[in-house]
């Protein structure tokens, strides 16, 4: 069977890792979570001070750009890749409420889009590759022979992230999480570099009211219908 490139994007918390990650295992693919990387240099931005509630320097961020280093291992017990921060697994620092306030504002600065791409690109090059984010099927792989759109109501992710937080433990109200999502919305789909929008070939799913089963079935037929094309 030929190998795809397969480019998912759409809202903040509308599964499209688990989405993901359930498509490159059962295909066999590399799966990559881009948003992850936009996490990890938010976190850096927030350990080193550039950013904060009040603040946040941009010049600082940018001129230290050369020093972030990141890298996926994979983690066979989890069975997906962690996000490593300058050789330091963060995968669990990078989730946390508190990077989700300035996540986005971080993935607005166009030096730091510009340096991730480049790297996302790269891992693509092979294809055989699953990939989430804001902007994979219009920037980063815009010739990915399959596009998909997800989205959901912001109640419904706001819901979802809430009960994810709170598995993990984490002190967080739902009305902080709804803030949150609806902000970052607001974000992602404004900002001048590569703002989150619908690629014109891409699939737009609303998984407001399906289950990840539903969701997964839906989209392997996709992948089927492709692949038998090509």
């Amino acid at each position: 069977m030929k190998k795809i490139t397969i480019a998912i994007d759409g809202f903040s918390s509308t599964g499209k890792s688990t989405l993901a990650k359930q498509l490159a295992k059962h295909l066999g693919y590399v799966y990559v979570d881009t948003g992850a990387m936009y996490r990890a240099v938010a976190l850096f931005a927030m350990q080193k001070g550039y950013i904060s509630s009040s603040n946040f320097d941009k010049q600082a961020l940018i001129n230290d750009i050369p020093n972030i280093k990141l890298h996926f291992e994979f983690n066979a017990d989890l069975g997906f890749a962690e996000m490593f921060l300058n050789d330091v697994n963060v995968e669990k620092e990078i989730r946390t409420i508190e990077v989700s306030s300035f996540v986005s504002k971080v993935a607005e600065v166009s030096e730091v889009r510009a340096k991730l791409v480049e790297q996302q690109k790269e891992m693509g090059k092979n294809k055989a590759i699953v990939m989430d984010g804001r902007d994979i099927g219009t920037v980063v792989f815009p010739d990915a022979e399959l596009k998909i759109f997800m989205t959901a109501s912001a109640e419904t992710r706001a819901q979802r992230r809430f009960d994810e937080l709170q598995a993990k433990g984490d002190t967080v109200s739902y009305e902080e999480v709804l803030k949150n999502v609806q902000e970052r919305d607001y974000i992602d789909t404004h900002r001048d570099d590569s703002p989150l929008v619908i690629a014109d070939d891409a699939i737009e799913i609303d998984n407001s009211y399906l289950s990840r089963e539903e969701q997964f079935a839906a989209v392997l037929e996709l992948v089927d219908e492709i692949t038998k094309t090509l």
